[in-house]
């Protein structure tokens, strides 16, 4: 006869399944309590009036002109970042962007709302697992996520055209300010990889 298997002093045993989730949850960057949020600190999501600023490589750090953004051209990886502070909100990967610009003669009329002269930007989150959303479909113009071959369009509000991914990108509204491009609002969407309910910067349940 087979013996029960260990389990822990509580009696409940260890649900593998849970621990794998709460494993991807922590890859993604813990969720601070409410009480914790500021608009200041480098894991604070994006605030109005943030630049953009180049996420890795030689110009890490920099901030991005609308003129570093080529039409057509595979997606800039960026941070927001805070002008007031001098520093990149990169605390969190949940604030990793992507970023292009888009013809808008191609871009649906959601899309072109939260455009800066057709530059848009979304989050850099695979809705699916959580992966970086790197990989660009050059013919098509497509965002794709390396893992598991999710593909978005940032035409029409990173909507999924391809994959297993369940949700579009978020995206963040754009604007240009005395030539400098900036935030213009929160994100619009749902960030990254969660439980539905779960707000990944630490405030009220998500409706």
């Amino acid at each position: 006869m087979r013996k029960p298997r260990d389990r822990d002093r509580s009696g409940a045993g260890i649900d593998r399944r849970r621990l794998l989730g709460a494993c991807c949850l922590l890859a993604l960057g813990r969720p601070q309590p409410l009480a914790a949020q500021t608009t200041e600190g480098a894991s604070a999501p994006p605030q109005t009036g943030d630049l953009l600023a180049f996420a890795y490589g030689a110009r890490a750090g920099e901030p991005i002109a609308p003129a570093d953004v080529a039409e057509g051209a595979a997606q800039l990886l960026a941070f927001p970042f805070d002008p007031a502070a001098g520093r990149m909100r990169d605390g969190t990967r949940l604030n990793q962007l992507v970023v292009v610009r888009i013809d808008p003669t191609t871009a649906t009329a959601e899309t072109l709302e939260r455009a800066a002269d057709g530059i848009v930007a979304y989050s850099g989150v695979c809705t699916h697992t959580g992966c970086d959303v790197t990989d660009w479909r050059a013919e098509q113009r497509r965002f794709k996520c390396p893992c598991h071959e999710s593909e978005f369009d940032p035409r029409d509000a990173a909507r999924v055209v391809g994959g297993p991914a369940p949700l579009p990108l978020a995206a963040l509204p754009l604007a240009i300010v005395d030539g400098e491009l900036v935030v213009a609002g929160p994100f619009i969407g749902r960030v990254g990889f969660q439980p539905p309910g779960l707000d990944p910067f630490g405030g009220p349940p998500l409706g």
